[in-house]
């Protein structure tokens, strides 16, 4: 599975952007999707995620309310819509996918990552 990311960018305190992440490549066993993000000096975080089945959603407390991930299936691609950002929402974010295989044993999960994309929000 290729993530690409697109959509960052510099915008001031109280501003829109909308993040993107094209999936290509195997796509077909991909469980969930989310976009995790990580400020200079503190590890990885993550920002929110959403099913592949019924399309389920979770968001980090620190975004509830302002952020919204959605997908379109046809296209093989997530969005994250983020308003009211803030300072503290400046990082790196990285768009992740879960690909999971059933055998009849076990199940196992693997992780995709995109090259990620800078968001920044100046005070």
């Amino acid at each position: 599975v290729q993530l690409v990311e697109s959509g960052g960018g510099l915008v001031q305190a109280g501003g829109s952007l909308r993040l993107s992440c094209a999936a290509a490549g195997d796509t077909f066993t991909i469980s969930a999707m989310g976009w995790y993000r990580q400020a200079p000096g503190k590890q990885r975080e993550l920002v929110a995620t959403i099913t592949s089945g019924s399309g389920s959603t979770n968001y980090a407390d620190s975004v509830k309310g302002r952020f919204t991930i959605s997908r379109d299936n046809a296209k093989n691609t997530m969005y994250l819509q983020m308003n009211s950002l803030k300072p503290e929402d400046t990082a790196v974010y990285y768009c992740n996918a879960k690909k999971t295989r059933i055998y009849s044993d076990s199940t196992r999960t693997d992780d995709y990552w995109g090259q990620g994309t800078q968001v920044s929000v100046s005070s």
